[in-house]
């Protein structure tokens, strides 16, 4: 009897390995793994047709210090319309009470110049783009421990005071250019000349006793500055700043003799932005009129188009009609496919410098809940930064139909269909958009499903605010279609 049980134990083991190993050894799906082979056990595939609809992304996002800041228009794009982004924001003194290095009298004002740190650009460089500097109107001030939501400007009424300095035209590449002297060695800044009677304010009319004495007198004398462009002036791109990088200051130059002799010494010192105690506020207007993307909004179902805009933008509803009737089976590899269609038309203009977002994101709309949750079982969270790699999202190039370099997107739901056709799990749509702060529930896999937590997204992720848009074949498109493709062996 222990030799039966013996024989029995080797042939099923041997039996779950040819299994087992057999599973790795041909065809390979878009996420580039691979599957049974059919000289082992018969492994099929099949598509699962689409239905598709673009629809506004109603969120609340909110730019924090530490992500990128984002100023400029896009006046030029035909297929996702116009964005217009402006930045207020405080820069402060690093104690207080803050004092000036010498004497109040022996002080001579040399400039004031605003230094923000450039980290890049989105749309086309051709053009210089003109920044306007302004006071924040006094009346209007930034509330202190407010996150600000970006795309509702008009909510909160803080506007533009008293230019701050002449308007600076920055040219893209001068953002090439160092600066080498006794204060500072650095380059990708873009300086903003103030108007001297700033710098007479705050280095010889402000003091320890009065304006410099806290945070709070400061900030209610000094509400910080405005930054923002006009798109009357024709230029066609978002520059990226750095508020908590060390190039973003405001630089006060003067000389002084502080010991009251005739010898003078030139200095400088530095208010900055303080994660802790400043505020800011990025404002992200779009206006998608007459643009493509506005015929096929809200209400335009099975389209064959879909727009994907980095937030604040567009997401894609989907729906999976099919998997309702999909008979039990063994599911290798669920993967939802979504490609670029590129702008034929303007290959080597638009299309080539309103690049696609780097991340885009695979959710489900609870109906029950009318919330955005986490697909079920194949989500894993953020937090587990390779199984979020397999989930899919991130953006790949490649050759297709003719084109090359064009985005797409893939998603291993694989789980999820899975539960649906073996433990009758619930059948939900999916949301397809590009987040940059925001926040879904996250239900934990099968069998914890009960364990509901909330997941965090970040700037990490790859997408920076306003950053970013894609056109994809919907699910009827004739070349780029959107599709569920299924690898599975019968029962």
């Amino acid at each position: 009897m222990a030799f039966i049980n013996i024989v029995r134990r080797v042939t099923y083991f041997t039996i779950l390995a040819t299994f087992l190993f057999s599973c790795t050894r041909i065809s390979t799906s878009e996420l580039g793994i691979d599957f049974l082979s059919k000289d082992a056990i018969e492994t099929k595939d099949t598509i699962l047709d689409v239905e598709t609809e673009t629809i506004v992304l109603q969120d609340s996002l909110r730019i924090y210090p530490s992500d990128q800041q984002v100023i400029g228009d896009i006046t030029n794009d035909p297929i996702f319309g116009n964005t217009s982004a402006s930045l207020f924001f405080q820069l402060k003194p690093s104690f207080y009470p803050f004092f000036i290095k010498g004497t109040k009298d022996s002080i001579i004002v040399d400039s004031a110049v605003l230094v923000l740190s450039y980290k890049g650009f989105y749309g086309d460089s051709s053009k210089p783009v003109k920044i306007y500097v302004n006071k924040i109107d006094p009346t209007t001030p930034l509330e202190v421990g407010k996150y600000y939501a970006s795309n509702y400007a008009n909510a909160y009424g803080i506007r533009k005071g008293v230019a701050a300095g002449n308007s600076k035209l920055f040219n893209f590449e001068s953002a090439k250019d160092s600066i080498n002297d006794r204060f500072e060695n650095a380059s990708n800044q873009i300086r903003l000349r103030l108007n001297q009677s700033i710098g007479v304010e705050l280095l010889k009319t402000y003091d320890s006793n009065g304006v410099y004495r806290s945070d709070t007198t400061f900030r209610n004398t000094f509400p910080g500055f405005a930054l923002t462009t006009n798109a009357a002036d024709g230029h066609n791109a978002l520059i990226k700043l750095s508020l908590l990088d060390s190039n973003t200051k405001l630089a006060l130059y003067y000389s002084t003799s502080a010991t009251g002799s005739v010898t003078r010494d030139t200095l400088v010192t530095y208010l900055r932005f303080s994660y802790y105690t400043a505020q800011n506020a990025n404002f992200i207007q779009r206006n998608r009129a007459a643009s493509e993307i506005a015929s096929h909004l809200n209400g335009f179902a099975k389209d064959s188009l879909v727009y994907v805009q980095t937030s604040p933008g567009t997401m894609v509803k989907i729906k999976v009609p099919g998997l309702k009737t999909f008979k039990n089976k063994i599911i290798h590899r669920a993967e939802l496919i979504a490609e670029q269609v590129p702008d034929a038309a303007r290959l080597m203009t638009t299309d080539s410098y309103m690049t696609a977002p780097n991340f885009l994101f695979l959710g489900v709309y609870d109906t029950a809940t009318k919330q955005l949750r986490s697909v079920p079982n194949d989500y894993q969270g953020v937090a587990n930064p390779q199984a979020l790699a397999q989930f899919g999202g991130y953006k790949i190039s490649k050759s297709l139909n003719g084109y090359s370099n064009v985005a797409t997107y893939n998603f291993n739901v694989s789980r999820y269909v899975q539960g649906l056709i073996s433990r009758t799990d619930s059948l939900f749509d999916f949301r397809l958009y590009a987040p940059v702060n925001d926040s879904i529930k996250f239900v934990q896999p099968y069998p914890y499903n009960k364990i509901q937590t909330t997941d965090y997204f970040s700037t990490a992720l790859g997408n920076q605010p306003a950053i970013g848009r894609v056109r994809l074949g919907g699910g009827s498109h004739s070349k780029f279609r959107m599709r569920l493709r299924i690898y599975y062996t019968n029962l």
